[in-house]
């Protein structure tokens, strides 16, 4: 039987308390629902809290839903802040960390101020993220090569993932039950909580996660430089030489690692990119094929279909919140 699935949740200076535990809760009573209510039953999610250290520096588990057990956090959230963004001092230790269990294959998310923590990584450097509204001039001008849009409350990058405002937990929290158990147990669970989350029970909402923690150091590095670029312009030669290897043993590496070849693997993170701009946007189909890499219109449309299930205008009819509002280049 797997072990369950960790959900680290890092209590950095000032991290607002209601979030932790109200965070902690939601992914236990996810963890149950998803049990049936069977008190024996191993729980499908564990979740553990994180510290710096006063003395050592280090950063450490400070609780766990099942102490004891083995294993380390495959998501790691960054809370929202009641208080100044962190400061570049302060996340110094906390940053290096957050860098080095997102190489082992981490998935890191951030919420309202959160995101100040996250970009001191240097792994938001050339995406997009979201904040709390008021921090928008803040973060663009302590970040400048982070592309901030709080228009949207939460971006979901793949192996980084952020959310808007103080109460956008309860969505980050929501979609990573899906992501991690299913649109099933998320219902239930928002049901139970008396969260109200709309259009998330169409399996049109599911986001390709991408598989990061499969131990393979070189396929990883190439992952992430797939996220990052969007999977524009990209290359077998190009990722093979990425990730160092020759290109049959990619090809055979990537595969086992992430159960689809690279062409499928680019894919899924164009069309990732697409639905966004087909949800939030006015541009024309064939911009948007434009945009995520693809100069055959035609052929963006039948990868499209193929992974979704809709036609991209299918898919604007029934998920598009534009209204009259163009994006320009």
């Amino acid at each position: 039987m797997s072990d369950p699935a960790e959900i680290g949740i890092l209590l950095y200076p000032r991290a607002q308390l209601a979030a932790i535990h109200g965070l902690t809760d939601l992914f236990q009573v996810a963890s149950r629902l998803a049990a049936g209510g069977e008190a024996e039953a191993r729980p499908a999610l564990r979740v553990s809290h994180w510290q710096e250290g006063p003395d050592s520096g280090a950063i450490e588990r400070v609780f766990d839903t099942h102490p004891g057990w083995p294993g380390r956090p495959g998501i790691l959230i960054l809370p929202p802040s009641l208080g100044a963004p962190i400061t570049p001092e302060a996340a110094a230790a906390p940053a290096r960390w957050l860098s080095a269990r997102q190489a082992e294959g981490a998935t890191l998310c951030s919420v309202c101020a959160g995101a100040f923590l996250l970009a001191e990584t240097g792994l938001l450097a050339g995406r997009t993220a979201t904040t709390h509204w008021t921090y928008t001039e803040t973060l663009a001008r302590r970040f400048p090569d982070v592309r901030v849009d709080t228009d949207r409350l939460v971006i979901d990058d793949g192996d980084l993932i952020t959310a808007g405002g103080l109460m956008a937990w309860t969505d980050l929290g929501l979609k990573l039950v899906d992501r991690l158990m299913g649109p099933t147990v998320m219902l239930k669970t928002a049901r139970f909580l008396l969260v109200d989350p709309p259009g998330r029970e169409q399996r049109y909402y599911s986001s390709f996660a991408p598989p990061l923690q499969h131990g393979d150091q070189p396929i990883l590095k190439a992952q992430h430089w797939l996220q990052a670029t969007g999977a524009r312009d990209v290359s077998l030669a190009a990722m093979a030489g990425r990730a160092g290897l020759e290109e049959r043993t990619f090809l055979r590496r990537f595969r086992k690692a992430t159960g689809l070849k690279p062409t499928e693997y680019c894919q899924q993170l164009r069309v990732g990119k697409a639905r966004e701009m087909l949800e939030l946007t006015s541009r024309t189909i064939d911009q948007v094929a434009w945009d995520v890499g693809y100069e055959d219109a035609g052929a963006f449309r039948k990868v499209f279909q193929k992974v979704m299930g809709l036609t991209p205008g299918e898919y604007r009819s029934r998920f598009g919140t534009a209204r009259g509002k163009t994006i320009r280049d």
